[in-house]
């Protein structure tokens, strides 16, 4: 039966004359049904009357999988739907005071299955306004919509005609009611009401991760669209979010969704779907598939495409050793609209470097440091090293400068490894030497390291001046020099025959309390040797060996050297017969030494020979050419013997 409702007839139902559960269930019961050809008409099924319209709406409800499942699901999700449509009405003041508002029509819950026009239905429950002696706001509790915790007044507020305007999807909307006489019309009109919370259809979901996560054929497609999907960004984002599914059908499953008009790409989507597949496995395949389908979308939307994004696909191909197809990312930035940021900067130079571009990983720093957005510390520690393996340490040595000027200090480990590539090349040594009055308090007291290159560099530059300053600027100020850095200096100036600053350098070693070690010897036995001054080269190893019980063959060596030098070879072989004496034993470079200067300048094949025979008896080798000089000296002088005794005859 047909019937236009009105607050009278609601009041004077036999269903709410009763106690206060009868009431509830009757309220519960109250289903609206629009009749598509009046609007202003609407059907009321009660608990107890109109029992063949139920049967009528049970048969309907099975005509549909999804009405049956939302039936399901509607007395769990009805409180909270409660509260969205609550907030969707307007409200109304008290007349007695203008202070307190409240709304029209509170306490509403309303749930609609979506269906064919001719179907629609919703539940809803009404209370009236607030008494007008009553001041008190109206109770939130949802609780009380359930079980009508209210008197029977709680229907006078409703209008004769129950205004049901609806949206195209077929949810219904609610907007502003007062009491009296409200038109389908005027409010069916309202462009501006709060559509209802999308909610995700957990079955399909369901349906369609199992999917993804067991398909790698051609049928993901076609298997999609027959599930009928409603493709809202919540449920395309909840797809891209779930972990252990594939990327490959990830990305399938995004550009089928693309080709729906139901669905506009967002930002948001395309941030999930980069972040889902650079986080899962690194595969080559599915890393250029992504950056295709990131350029077709970027190259028609300009905007879309984030910056984050791009920094993510690009780190991936960093990861894959990919640096051309990074590079080509880094190029394709500014075409979707994007800024490089500091990590685009990195992770594109990163990429480059790893596949040892250096010339590529510069042009792309240069832009860095023209644009000024510097990543952190960290970060431009790494880079600088990068640069210095890549032998562009000069280049290094920009990108610290302009880190220092924006007060972003590399870490200690970059900084020395910075100074000793520039040490390397004679050109940037003095850059290096810049370099070490940034070190100040602890960090100057530790730096050995750096200043020991410093050191090393400067006196195979030949800049002994340079390296003697810095070394009494380290005695004073720090770091303290070991032994390692007066050998240094002392190495340089015996190299440079200036004898005298060695001897100097020596003295001050040792009123420093340091010992010279053997290594400080031999360089100045050599240094004396090579100048033919063997008086001194002797008595400096007369002081070795009263401070070290062992010295090395090198030191021998050397003396050794100096007496053939001199063609003395009967000292050369005193000292050679010494060596053992002192507890070290001569290797195959003295023998060979000796053998090749008594043969050349000598002529002494015979002394030559014992000292051969030695070497076989200590297991030594000596080279054949050395052998053959033996034979040959041997020979032309039993030539010229043989030549003698027939002129005599």
């Amino acid at each position: 039966m047909k019937t236009n409702i009105n607050t009278q007839q609601v009041r004077s139902a036999p269903e709410l004359r009763g106690n206060k559960k009868s009431r509830t269930r009757a309220v519960k019961w109250v289903l609206f049904r629009l009749d598509e050809q009046n609007p202003s008409k609407v059907r009321v099924f009660g608990q107890k009357t109109g029992r063949s319209n139920f049967t009528e709406l049970a048969r309907l409800q099975t005509l549909r999988r999804r009405e049956r499942e939302r039936g399901r699901e509607m007395w769990r999700s009805i409180a909270a739907k409660s509260r969205v449509v609550a907030r969707n009405f307007g409200a109304t003041k008290n007349p007695n005071n203008s202070n307190k508002v409240y709304p029209s029509q509170s306490h509403i819950s309303v749930w609609v299955s979506s269906q064919s026009s001719e179907n629609l239905r919703f539940l809803s429950y009404f209370s009236s306004n607030p008494n007008e002696n009553d001041h008190s706001p109206p109770t939130n509790d949802d609780s009380s919509i359930i079980s009508g915790e209210h008197n029977d007044t709680q229907f006078e507020g409703l209008s004769d005609q129950i205004p049901l305007p609806f949206s195209e999807n077929g949810d219904a909307r609610m907007d502003t009611c007062a009491s009296g006489d409200v038109s389908v019309d005027s409010l069916a009109g309202e462009e501006n009401v709060e559509s209802e919370t999308y909610e995700i259809d957990v079955e399909k979901l369901e349906n369609v991760l199992h999917l993804l996560q067991s398909s790698d054929d051609g049928s993901l497609e076609s298997t999609l669209d027959t599930f009928s999907l409603d493709l809202h960004e919540e449920f395309v984002v909840k797809v891209l979010e779930t972990p252990h599914v594939l990327g490959e059908n990830l990305i399938r499953f995004f550009k089928w969704a693309m080709k729906k008009q139901d669905l506009s790409v967002t930002t948001r989507a395309i941030d999930v779907l980069v972040s889902s597949i650079c986080s899962s496995e690194l595969r080559r395949k599915n890393a250029y598939a992504l950056w295709d389908l990131v350029r077709e979308i970027g190259e028609k939307n300009e905007g879309l495409v984030s910056v984050g994004s791009l920094n993510q696909l690009i780190a991936l191909l960093s990861k894959l050793g990919k640096g051309k197809a990074a590079l080509e990312v880094f190029d394709k930035s500014k075409d979707f609209g994007c800024v490089p940021d500091s990590e685009t900067y990195y992770y594109t130079i990163e990429a480059l470097c790893r596949r040892s571009f250096y010339d590529w990983a510069w042009i792309v720093c240069e832009k860095m440091l023209d644009q000024g957005p510097l990543p952190d510390s960290e970060k431009i520690g790494k880079i600088i090293c990068w640069f210095c393996k890549g032998s562009k340490a000069k280049d290094a040595h920009k990108v610290y400068l302009l880190a220092k000027e924006k007060s972003k200090c590399p870490p200690k480990p970059a900084l020395y490894f910075l100074i000793g590539s520039l040490c390397r090349d004679d050109g940037t040594v003095n850059l290096a030497l810049e370099m070490l009055n940034d070190f100040e308090g602890e960090a100057k007291k530790y730096a050995i390291k750096p200043f020991s290159s410093v050191i090393r560099g400067l006196c195979r530059i030949k800049d002994l001046d340079g390296a003697k300053q810095l070394l009494s600027k380290m005695i004073v100020e720090g770091p303290p020099p070991g032994n390692a850095v007066f050998n240094t200096v002392i190495s340089g100036y015996c190299k440079g025959g200036d004898m005298k600053e060695a001897i100097e350098i020596m003295k001050l070693m040792e009123s420093r309390g340091l010992k010279p070690d053997v290594y400080t010897y031999t360089v100045i036995i050599s240094g004396y040797s090579n100048g033919g001054q063997m008086e001194e080269a002797c008595y400096i190893l007369s002081e070795a060996k009263k401070k070290h019980s062992k010295l090395s063959p090198v030191t021998y060596h050397a003396l050794i050297r100096g007496y053939c030098k001199l063609d003395q070879f009967d000292k050369a072989l005193e000292l050679l017969a010494e060596m053992e004496k002192f507890g070290v034993q001569p290797n195959a470079d003295e023998y060979n030494k000796l053998i090749q200067s008594l043969c050349l300048k000598s002529l002494d094949w015979g002394t030559a020979e014992k000292l051969f025979a030695e070497m076989k008896e200590k297991g030594l080798y000596l080279n054949s050419i050395t052998r053959s000089l033996i034979t040959a000296v041997k020979e032309l002088e039993q030539e010229g013997l043989a030549k003698e005794v027939s002129i005599e005859v």
